[in-house]
């Protein structure tokens, strides 16, 4: 296992298709706290000052659009979002891979909708060409609890360290009474 832990300074952070049609889609986790964990990982990427992309998949169908807070959170990652066409792995679109790439960073917090799909095969590619991965459980969410359950279980079996929002901005913050573990733990509390 690694060691080192994920810091802002090496750590970046993919939110994966938190659209809204699709997250109308999904049944494992209560909808509005999986958006409001996905909307937590935005503030502490901006807090954290951490290189952060965001993806879609297709947008103009019935998909739907980024949350809109994103872009209000983080407006440069959300107009430099990266739109695929229908691609179901997202490391397996160009722009995608490339923007992973140019963080320069090989630990990623990813979090997205749906679980089984949208995140479990790119996180298994990531794994593959040599990233440290932690999967935001409770900032993603599938069909069916289920299919939730077997998709973490899987990612974690390749690799993956499958956690929570609230361990991420502890992680992060290392000390409460520094100023980034300031900012971290009013996110912490924010509902």
């Amino acid at each position: 296992m690694h060691s080192q832990a994920f810091t802002p300074e090496n750590s970046a952070m993919l939110l994966i298709d938190h659209q809204i049609g699709t997250m109308a889609w999904t049944h494992s986790h209560d909808i509005n706290l999986v958006k409001q964990n996905a909307l937590k990982l935005a503030r502490i990427a901006k807090a954290a000052n951490i290189p952060t992309i965001l993806t879609s998949s297709m947008e103009d169908q019935i998909q739907g659009p980024l949350l809109p807070e994103l872009k209000e959170i983080l407006p440069e990652a959300f107009e430099a979002r990266i739109k695929r066409p229908g691609i179901v792995n997202a490391m397996h679109h160009d722009g995608f891979n490339q923007a992973v790439k140019a963080t320069g960073r090989k630990k990623l917090f990813v979090a997205g909708v749906t679980t089984e799909i949208c995140v479990t095969f790119p996180v298994l590619q990531m794994l593959d060409e040599g990233y440290e991965v932690q999967v935001s459980a409770d900032a993603s969410a599938s069909y069916t609890k289920y299919g939730d359950d077997l998709a973490l279980r899987r990612m974690e079996k390749a690799g993956a360290v499958i956690t929570t929002v609230d361990q991420i901005i502890s992680e992060l913050a290392v000390d409460w009474t520094s100023p980034l573990g300031q900012k971290l733990v009013g996110i912490l509390n924010y509902h």
